[in-house]
């Protein structure tokens, strides 16, 4: 069975950093993602990464702000959060795709972690 475990969520002023982290156990070679979803709005995507880690992805609005890495030896996924704006805050969760290709649709993904709140004050 796969469980993941998010952390690493706070409260930052604009501009600050955060590095969440997704433990995973259970089938940990695959696709992994982060996805956030504010109060009244869906879950989206933020971004993913290849099981090797050489491959991401990531939406437009944190291009060149955020970097996913993992860690497969410690099985753990990490989301580098930089210059972070009031329009982050959201509920970050990870989550693991049953297939091996990057993908930007909540629907391929089938695990996901509880969720980290992040709050950026302005």
């Amino acid at each position: 069975q796969v469980q993941l475990v998010d952390s690493g969520g706070g409260l930052v002023q604009a501009g600050g950093s955060l590095r969440l982290a997704c433990a995973a156990s259970g089938r940990t070679f695959s696709t992994m993602g982060w996805f956030r979803q504010a109060p009244g709005k869906e879950r989206d995507f933020v971004a993913c990464i290849s099981s090797n880690g050489i491959r991401t992805q990531y939406v437009d609005s944190v291009k060149g702000r955020f970097t996913i890495s993992r860690d497969n030896a410690k099985n753990t996924v990490y989301l580098q959060m930089n210059d972070l704006k009031p329009e982050d805050t959201a509920v970050y969760y990870c989550a693991q795709s049953k297939w091996g290709f990057l993908s930007d649709n909540v629907a391929q993904y089938d695990y996901w972690g509880q969720g980290t709140q992040v709050t950026v004050s302005s």
